[in-house]
C-alpha cells in the first residue's frame, strides 16, 4: 500500500542566518484509477489511504449509487504495471445487484487534479447533478455556541496535516450532539469530501440528515454538490465560500457557514437552522444603526 507519508531531505533557509539541510515530511500524492465493472471512470489524484471510501464517495457524488447496498465490492487490480506489479493505485468497483452501470457521459476525458474534483467533465450540464435527497426541508437546527467549537477539534484531529502541513480535511459532525463522527485528509479537499461521504456509505447512514459538513478550506461549489448528494443539511468552511456554491446552496435549502473562525462566523443561505443562546441583535436595528 502506498505510503501517506514520505521523508525528504530539504534546505531551509532563513534570510541572515546559514541554510540547514534536515528531512522534512511530505504528504504523499498518487494517481488513482477508478474502475467499475472493469471499465475505466476516472483517475484522481489523492493521498493514498481509505481508497475504498474515496471509490463509494466518488460515486454518490457523481449520482451513480445511494445506498450502502449498491457498493458490493471494491478490489485493487494486479498487474497494473507491464511487469505484473500491483501499485495499488487501480482500484475496480463491483455495484450491487441491478444497480445501473455509469452512464458513458460521466467518463472523464482527463484525470482529476488535486485542486479540481469536476476537472474533465464532458459539459457545463454535467457538472451539475441531481442528488437522490433534499436538504431543504432537514430539520437541523443547531447552536452557533456548538459550531464554533468543530474548527478547533478538526484541526487537532488531523494528524497527518500536523506532520506535513500539506493536506486538506473534511469531518463529519453530529449537528445535535456535536460528536465528531468521522474525520478524512487528502491533498484534494474534494477527495477529503468523497472519503468522508464513502465512509458513511459503507455505514448505511445516508442520507446525512442533521449533519455537518465541517472542511478546513473554502466551500466551493463542488463541495456543496458534495454535501447535497449525500444529504448533509450544513456546510461549515473555515474560509470563504464561492458565488456559485451560495447560489446552488440557496437553491437547495442548504446551509452555507464561511469564515468559521473562533467565536466568529458568516452565514451565506439557511440562516434558519442556526440559534444563539445569547440574544442576537435584531437585523433591522443593525442596518438602521449604520
Amino acid at each position: 500500500m502506498g505510503r501517506i507519508t514520505v521523508r525528504r531531505k530539504v534546505t531551509r533557509i532563513t534570510v541572515g542566518t546559514v541554510a540547514v539541510q534536515r528531512e522534512d515530511t511530505l504528504a504523499v500524492e498518487e494517481p488513482l484509477e477508478i474502475r467499475v465493472g472493469g471499465t475505466p471512470l476516472a483517475i484522481t489524484m489523492r493521498t493514498p489511504g481509505h481508497d475504498f471510501e474515496l471509490a463509494a464517495g466518488f460515486l454518490v457524488s457523481e449520482g451513480v449509487i445511494s445506498r450502502g447496498d449498491q457498493f458490493a465490492a471494491a478490489r485493487y487490480c494486479a498487474g497494473a504495471t507491464v511487469d505484473g506489479e500491483n501499485t495499488y493505485n487501480v482500484l475496480d468497483v463491483t455495484l450491487g445487484e441491478g444497480v445501473a452501470p455509469p452512464d458513458p457521459s460521466l467518463e472523464r476525458n482527463f484525470y482529476t487534479t488535486s485542486s479540481c474534483g469536476l476537472c474533465g467533465k464532458a459539459s457545463i450540464d454535467a457538472v451539475r447533478t441531481l442528488s437522490a435527497y433534499a436538504v431543504a426541508e432537514d430539520p437541523l437546527r443547531l447552536n452557533a455556541e456548538l459550531l464554533a467549537t468543530f474548527p478547533d477539534r478538526l484541526r487537532a484531529s488531523q494528524d497527518i496535516f500536523e506532520k506535513t502541513g500539506g493536506l486538506h480535511a473534511a469531518a463529519l459532525f453530529d449537528g445535535t450532539t456535536g460528536e465528531m463522527l468521522v474525520l478524512r485528509e487528502d491533498v484534494g479537499r474534494h477527495n477529503a469530501v468523497d472519503k468522508v461521504v464513502g465512509w458513511a456509505l459503507t455505514e448505511n447512514l445516508l442520507p446525512l440528515r442533521g449533519m455537518v459538513l465541517m472542511v478546513s478550506g473554502r466551500a466551493s461549489f463542488e463541495l456543496t454538490q458534495k454535501a447535497s448528494m449525500a444529504g448533509i443539511p450544513l456546510l461549515a468552511a473555515v474560509s470563504a465560500p464561492s458565488s456559485l456554491a451560495v447560489e446552488l446552496a440557496t437553491e437547495l435549502g442548504m446551509t452555507v457557514v464561511g469564515f468559521l473562525r473562533g467565536p466568529s462566523m458568516v452565514v451565506y443561505s439557511g440562516e434558519h437552522r442556526l440559534h444563539t443562546e445569547t440574544q442576537p441583535m435584531n437585523l433591522a436595528e443593525t442596518v438602521r444603526m449604520k
